[in-house]
């Protein structure tokens, strides 16, 4: 019976037999990924950093507070009015 390790190099031997037409084009796929997401984690460090929340003075927002009584014993809402 194969173990893991064998298994896996079973599988990866079928890979690149399969694959090996493709495998340029892949390469090339990944260099390019790996390149933007090198560039968007430069850009990233780059950007003004963002105060932490302890450093930050806690934001108010006004508003009014709105106090919603029960409907009547009659009251349908809007839908049954008209």
């Amino acid at each position: 019976m194969f173990g893991l390790s064998e298994l896996a190099i079973v599988l990866i031997v079928i890979a690149v037999v399969v694959g090996v037409r493709k495998l340029p084009e892949l390469t090339r796929s990944a260099g390019r990924s790996a390149r933007i997401l090198k560039a968007e984690a430069r850009a990233m460090k780059e950007s003004e950093p963002v105060p932490e929340a302890a450093d930050r003075e806690p934001r108010v927002i006004r508003g009014e507070a709105v106090r919603r009584d029960p409907p009547a014993a009659g009251d349908q809402g809007p839908a049954g009015r008209g």
